[in-house]
Order: structure tokens, then C-alpha cells, then sequence
């Protein structure tokens, strides 16, 4: 285990897909891919968070271009996949299933997986389930919606670091309703009236783009405060995170003895709000051949210096 200090890093520089495409999943949706990097070059896929966040084309910088051939993916109902927002066949095993699609689709036969928040979920659950079609593994900000993990967030922990924002996340739910605030937002999120399904939207992803970072970056709350981001990206969420993922309780750390023989690095901030260390600790911990690194002074998001400097050092030495 390292525990790092900040540490300077730069993403590559901006990069445009050399091929795109939509994936019909059959099941009424269309899942938006590109392929970034060099054609010949080391096949990694990239998990982004939310669920329903997205990719950004900086995402595609976090991997050398000369090196790498790198497909992202928009997961189902958010980005530039369709149907926006949907809800119907999307969980965690139907995106499982979209990553082996879309590994058939390129024919590849082993990658470099690398996930980020929900992302490191996703990339928990797609490796253990297919851990011959991982070359190494790559997960930052470590999340496994455990009951207490989804508590800490949406109903008491975070809050008591945050009660200025906090205020604002629990003004769209009447107070009779705040004993079980996940499932209050999600009679809002899943509800008939659009501007109480946008006011909950917006509600939701401002709370998680305020919080992600050790300092206050405005980018991300502006990012979190459009409306056709929030409303796909707090739909996913809750509807992810009511239903546990649909994973058995405790099931991503309980199973990690499925990644042996799979080389990994794990990146965590210490302060990290929206997916506290103790979730990171505890895989590696059921996970030691991972190398660890516990950034000292970072939250949640990948770009933070410390963080950066780690995920791109991971990228580069697998590169290798």
C-alpha cells in the first residue's frame, strides 16, 4: 500500500474517435461506442460512473493513444445512448452483458478493464464474472453498493459533513417522506408530473456534483445542473441504487477471489465523500495483490491531481 500526496499529472493530450457505432442490445436500446487511439494498439474499455453519467472526451485521455486502443461506451439510457433516461432492461448484468457484446463486436479476447465509482462496480462485476477476458484491472473510487455505502450517501453520514447542501437535497421531499429519501426521490424521478421529476432530478445530481471533489469545482456542479444530464443521470442512479445494484449484499468484496492472476491497482482519495475509504480499504484487504494507493489529499473525482497521477501511471505501466 502506498499512501501518496498530491502529486503533478496531466491527461494526453485531446484525442477524436477513429470509429464509432451504436450497439442494438435488442432490447430497445442503442448503445452509443467509439473507439479512441491507436488500431493496433493494447485493447482496453473504460466504465464510466453515474450509473448515467456518461463518457467525456476527457476520459479518452487518461490512456497513451499511441499505445492503447481504447473503446468507451455510453451505458444504457444515458449519453449519447437511447432511449435518454430509460429505464426498462437496464441493470448491472444487462451492462455486463453490453461489455461482452461489445468485446465480440471488436474481437478482442483480453483487455484492460478500467472503472471509476459506479464504474469500479461495473468493472468488479463484468471481471468477475469474465475473468478470463481480463488482462488487468483498473478501479478508482471504489464503490460496491453495499446497504451502508448507499446510507452514507442518501440518508445520514455525508450529510453531516455538507448540511448546506444537504438542505438543498431534502427540499424536494416533504418531511414526512425523509425516513427513506431513495425511495421518496424515486416516486419523484419515476412520476408523471415532469417539472416534480426535473425539480428531483436536478436535486439529486447537484448534490453529487457538489460533493465529489476535495475543493469546490464549479465545471462539475454546472455539468450536474443541465437538465437533460441531471434527469438521466438521477433516474440510472436510483433506480440502481433502490434495487442494490441487483447484487447479492456484500457480493463485489466477497468475490474477489474470482480476480486471481489478474494484476490490479485500486486508487482512492482519502476524502472522498460520495465513496467513503472504507469501501477501498476493504477490497484491498480481499484483495491484496492489487497494488493500493490512498491519496492524501483528494476526494471523488479522477481529475484531482493525486488521483490523475495514479490512474495514469497505472495506464502507462500496463501499456507495457
Amino acid at each position: 500500500m502506498t499512501v501518496s500526496a498530491l502529486t503533478p499529472a496531466t491527461l494526453y493530450p485531446p484525442i477524436e474517435p477513429f470509429r464509432t457505432g451504436m450497439l442494438s442490445t435488442g432490447e430497445g436500446h442503442s448503445v452509443y461506442w467509439e473507439l479512441c487511439g491507436n488500431p493496433q494498439g493494447k485493447p482496453a474499455v473504460f466504465l464510466h460512473g453515474g450509473p448515467g453519467a456518461g463518457c467525456s472526451p476527457e476520459h479518452r485521455r487518461l490512456f497513451d493513444p499511441e499505445r492503447y486502443c481504447v473503446l468507451l461506451f455510453d451505458q444504457r439510457g444515458c449519453g449519447r445512448s437511447r432511449p435518454s433516461a430509460s429505464l426498462n432492461h437496464n441493470t448491472t448484468w444487462h451492462l455486463v452483458a453490453d461489455i461482452e457484446r461489445l468485446r465480440t463486436l471488436l474481437g478482442v479476447e483480453r483487455w484492460l478493464v478500467f472503472g471509476g465509482s459506479w464504474g469500479s462496480a461495473l468493472a468488479l462485476a463484468y471481471a468477475q464474472t469474465h475473468p478470463r477476458r481480463v488482462a488487468e484491472l483498473i478501479v478508482r473510487g471504489i464503490f460496491t453498493l453495499r446497504r451502508a455505502e448507499l446510507l452514507w450517501y442518501y440518508q445520514e453520514g455525508a450529510s453531516w459533513l455538507f448540511p448546506d447542501l444537504w438542505e438543498d437535497f431534502l427540499a424536494p421531499i416533504a418531511p414526512a417522506e425523509r425516513g427513506d429519501l431513495m425511495a421518496a426521490y424515486r416516486k419523484r424521478l419515476v412520476g408523471a408530473d415532469p417539472a416534480e421529476q426535473l425539480a428531483a432530478a436536478r436535486a439529486w445530481s447537484l448534490w453529487e456534483g457538489q460533493t465529489i471533489t476535495l475543493l469546490p469545482d464549479p465545471a462539475a456542479t454546472a455539468q450536474h445542473g443541465g437538465d437533460e444530464f441531471a434527469l438521466a443521470f438521477a433516474r440510472i442512479e436510483n433506480h440502481y441504487f433502490v434495487h442494490g445494484g441487483w447484487l447479492e449484499e456484500g457480493q463485489l468484496i466477497r468475490d474477489t477471489g474470482k480476480l486471481a492472476g489478474i494484476p490490479g491497482v485500486i486508487v482512492q482519495g482519502r476524502y472522498d465523500m460520495a465513496c467513503p475509504a472504507r469501501t477501498a480499504w476493504e477490497l484491498h484487504r480481499a484483495w491484496p495483490e492489487a497494488d493500493f494507493h490512498l491519496i492524501a489529499d483528494a476526494g471523488h473525482a479522477y481529475n484531482e491531481p493525486g488521483i490523475l497521477a495514479q490512474l495514469i501511471a497505472a495506464t502507462n505501466r500496463f501499456a507495457r
